[in-house]
């Protein structure tokens, strides 16, 4: 499927920067139930759960919150860094690899946890769940050269 133009636009990771902070202060103030599904794409008609990610920036050491889209595998959580199909990683990405001690709050719950991303052979088990989950994540990895990297999100104590 070929990218849509679209994408390349310098508009778009200033978009997706402003629609996420409104998710975010909607969804901490609601305990999410206001912004806790996703309900664009291929959301609509699949509406997906959605949690509040927090990341120390590795540069600035300040604290951000982001929304993204989750699976559960057991008592993990996983978590894709698609950013919709662009040539590079998300900025969140690369925080959490520099600090994977972080927490992510589902509805009300705020969870420690400590976030590693999967090996081949966890991301090719896991991959066909997160396309059950949300089929855009097929178009978003062949919008791409990069293989979208998914984070294992495991509880901490």
């Amino acid at each position: 499927m070929d990218r849509p133009k679209q994408l390349d636009s310098s508009l778009v990771p200033t978009f997706i920067k402003y629609m996420s902070k409104v998710n975010t202060w909607t969804y901490k103030r609601t305990g999410g139930r206001i912004g806790g599904t996703w309900r664009v794409g291929a959301g609509f008609r699949k509406p997906v759960p959605t949690l509040l990610l927090d990341h120390i920036g590795r540069k600035s050491g300040k604290q951000f919150t982001i929304p993204l889209l989750y699976l559960r595998d057991g008592a993990n959580t996983v978590i894709v860094a698609s950013q919709g199909g662009l040539p590079k990683n998300p900025q969140w990405y690369y925080n959490l690899v520099a600090q994977p001690d972080t927490a992510i709050q589902i509805g009300k719950e705020r969870i420690p946890v400590r976030a590693r991303l999967a090996d081949d052979s966890e991301r090719d088990r896991l991959w066909p769940q997160l396309l059950e989950l949300y089929a855009d994540f097929a178009s978003y990895q062949s919008w791409t050269e990069r293989k979208i990297p998914v984070f294992v999100l495991e509880p901490r104590a």
